[in-house]
């Protein structure tokens, strides 16, 4: 497997995606995206990230986040990841265990679940304009794919928070559109 270089500490925005288990549509609950926008706001105060834009689909996410420190993302997106899968497969286990089948694997010789998939992928947002254009592709990625017609209809996203109606699960810290 290729692996994907990060160049964190470069004072830029970065765009980050990851996708569910095998791309299962696993985020299509309010459950589940409640689960994983609460880890994405602990994340936001414990490390000092600016969370500039988002958008969750049903099969991947889209973050767009201003690291203020000397801190490397991929860990925390690693740490955001394993602690929203591990507490949406605890709650399956008990409420809803056939979902849990597609997601078995086995790791390091033992069974297990697996809610996303490893790694992620990050874009250095070099320019405000870069910055500006992503959150804009996190906002228009339900109407593409087809999920909605407007994306202030798409409630998993930051489209909302920049059009005055302020989310209370995550705070988003504006960039002027």
């Amino acid at each position: 497997m290729t692996k994907l270089k990060h160049f964190d500490n470069l004072g830029t925005a970065r765009f980050v995606t990851f996708s569910c288990f095998h791309y299962h549509r696993l985020l299509i609950d309010e459950f589940t995206t409640i689960t994983l926008l609460s880890e994405l706001e602990k994340a936001r105060k414990r490390y000092g990230l600016s969370v500039l834009g988002y958008v969750i689909m049903p099969n991947h996410v889209h973050l767009v986040l201003y690291p203020h420190s000397e801190i490397l993302l991929g860990p925390i997106v690693g740490a955001m990841k394993g602690q929203s899968g591990r507490k949406i497969i605890n709650i399956w286990k008990k409420s809803q265990p056939g979902r849990l089948t597609r997601l078995a694997v086995v790791r390091d010789g033992r069974p297990r679940y697996a809610f996303w998939q490893r790694r992620c992928y990050d874009h250095n947002c070099r320019t405000i304009k870069a910055v500006r254009d992503k959150i804009n592709y996190c906002h228009m990625n339900p109407v593409k794919a087809g999920l909605v017609s407007d994306p202030g209809d798409w409630s998993w996203s930051s489209y909302n928070w920049y059009h005055g109606k302020r989310d209370p699960i995550v705070f988003i810290d504006d960039v002027e559109l």
